[in-house]
């Protein structure tokens, strides 16, 4: 039984279900592309197939909600960057960085934005202290220390190569570096005029900003926090990439996505085409669990639950039956899975659609991931029927779908 009346929710899932009265469940998420690449999730994109999914660079990929904000909020600063904390924050590595075997995922591109929008991704310095046997397909066990099972209390997550920065480069230094790349750039003004040159100023300009503040490795800093108040996220990867997540938001980051992603195989993680039940036991749900109701918790406690909007979303979800691989698994299934919400607007108590009682289709309010963006832009005083333009000038929508008014307050 949970805090929500009717609600049923998973033995293993303890502390979330105290809070499901916080938020609201849709349980009947649709689309057609059961792929990996979270770009149908998290962009624009009208369609993807599998060449795009493994190729974040392809020119047909629409860019990320959050980049997408990162840029509409500079627009509207008149071509400036908004304060001095970067706008789009991912947490713990770049996507699709620390498995082996197979090429990076999309997802997280800014596409035709230009790679100053992209996300700035941070890196993880720390050690994990638990260990657990993977497999990649048929492929023979292999041991790795899973981040995502327990980190030491000493790990942090840091700016991209602040971990291995000369401890004697100074802000003096940094100066003298940049005046030196200034004149670099005089001596090639035509760049400023291209696109991609527009592009490699800003980013230049928001690493140089991050590397000479302190604000952002201060809000980084989660060691700062009280240990029993660290505990209460789960001292995993995820559960303190939350508690980075609200440190950050409270400095004034707008967006930080905090990553639940494969680690050493591919096929790990939330993959579970084998050893389903053994997997979300002792792997995913309690590092879910803690991490998830740490994080809403402590924004209630802090009173800033109201305006901070909580997102818990996925590619796709599992097929309802298992399949008869070893150990049991189930394969990947889009035609109808969930997520949560909470928070920034969205309604208390609530659950949005239905099922059938295999939970394979929905059989009320099929919602789809367009329609989850355009709430969320919608929550964020954004208009999603607003154009932004495309590498050939064509104006395209933010997002081709409709707000759910059933999620709103």
């Amino acid at each position: 039984r949970s805090s929500l009346p009717g609600l049923d929710v998973c033995e293993y899932l303890p502390n979330m279900a105290q809070i499901m009265d916080r938020g609201t469940v849709v349980r009947s998420v649709t689309h057609p592309y059961p792929l990996h690449g979270v770009a149908n999730a998290l962009t624009g994109v009208p369609s993807i197939d599998v060449a795009m999914e493994l190729s974040p660079n392809d020119p047909r990929h629409w860019p990320f909600f959050g980049s997408v904000i990162d840029y509409l909020d500079q627009k509207a600063n008149g071509g400036r960057p908004h304060g001095d904390m970067p706008q789009n924050i991912a947490l713990p590595w770049h996507f699709s960085s620390q498995r082996v075997g197979e090429v990076p995922r999309a997802g997280f591109q800014a596409a035709f934005l230009g790679g100053a929008y992209n996300p700035v991704f941070t890196e993880f310095d720390g050690k994990a202290t638990r260990s657990m046997y993977k497999t990649l397909g048929e492929t023979k066990n292999k041991e790795f220390f899973e981040p995502y099972l327990g980190i030491t209390p000493e790990s942090r997550f840091v700016l991209p190569g602040a971990s291995d920065m000369a401890a004697d480069l100074t802000l003096d230094r940094l100066n003298r570096r940049r005046s030196l790349v200034d004149q670099f750039d005089d001596a090639r003004g035509d760049l400023d005029a291209s696109r991609a040159g527009q592009s490699v100023d800003r980013y230049r300009e928001l690493a140089f900003s991050m590397v000479a503040s302190d604000k952002v490795r201060a809000a980084l800093d989660i060691q700062k926090e009280p240990l029993p108040l660290r505990e209460s996220y789960g001292m995993t990867v995820f559960g303190q990439g939350a508690l980075a997540a609200r440190r950050l938001v409270e400095a004034g980051t707008k967006l930080v996505t905090v990553i639940w992603d494969e680690y050493g195989v591919a096929g790990s993680a939330w993959d579970t085409h084998w050893d389903h039940y053994p997997k979300m036991k002792n792997e995913l749900l309690p590092g879910l669990d803690k991490a998830w109701a740490g994080l809403i918790l402590d924004l209630e406690r802090r009173g800033m639950l109201d305006e901070t909007l909580v997102l818990c979303m996925s590619e796709h979800g599992r097929t309802p039956k298992l399949n008869k691989s070893a150990g049991g698994g189930r394969d990947h299934w889009s035609l109808c899975y969930s997520q949560w919400f909470a928070g920034g607007g969205i309604a208390r108590g609530n659950v949005v659609g239905k099922s059938d009682k295999w939970a394979a289709m929905p059989t009320e309010r099929p919602v789809s991931p367009k329609d989850i963006l355009a709430t969320i832009y919608h929550l964020l005083g954004i208009d999603h029927h607003q154009t932004i333009v495309d590498r050939i000038g064509r104006p395209l929508p933010l997002v081709e779908g409709q707000v759910v008014q059933e999620m709103l307050a």
